[in-house]
């Protein structure tokens, strides 16, 4: 559901409820209540609003339960794209990075 998703998200950030909260602008209790699945439904406005402060696409707090699972990212995984986008580094660059990686493994298994 879709507040599982908010609720894992802001852990992994380290956000509190009461900070997403007051970031995003929408009540402790109303996001309580998304995060607890007990209003299933909350406005494209308000899932925006929480997207943005979480720093992930609307769409990744869309998935529901069952695609979640099959593709919930480790933690690391995520901070490491976090981390990426803060310094600067675009998607564009990162086929850049790959390249380099592989001549790294390329050239650590030939040195072997």
């Amino acid at each position: 559901m879709i507040g599982n998703n908010i609720s894992a998200i802001r852990k992994q950030r380290g956000y509190t409820l009461s900070e997403l909260s007051e970031r995003a602008g929408v009540s402790k209790s109303y996001l309580s209540s998304i995060e607890r699945n007990l209003q299933q439904n909350p406005s494209i406005h308000v899932m925006e609003k929480i997207a943005t402060v979480l720093k992930v696409d609307l769409k990744r707090l869309l998935i529901i339960a069952g695609e979640a699972d099959k593709k919930q990212i480790e933690k690391e995984w995520m901070d490491l794209i976090y981390d990426l986008r803060k310094s600067g580094i675009g998607k564009e660059q990162i086929h850049e990075y790959k390249i380099i990686v592989e001549f790294m493994k390329w050239y650590n298994e030939k040195m072997k």
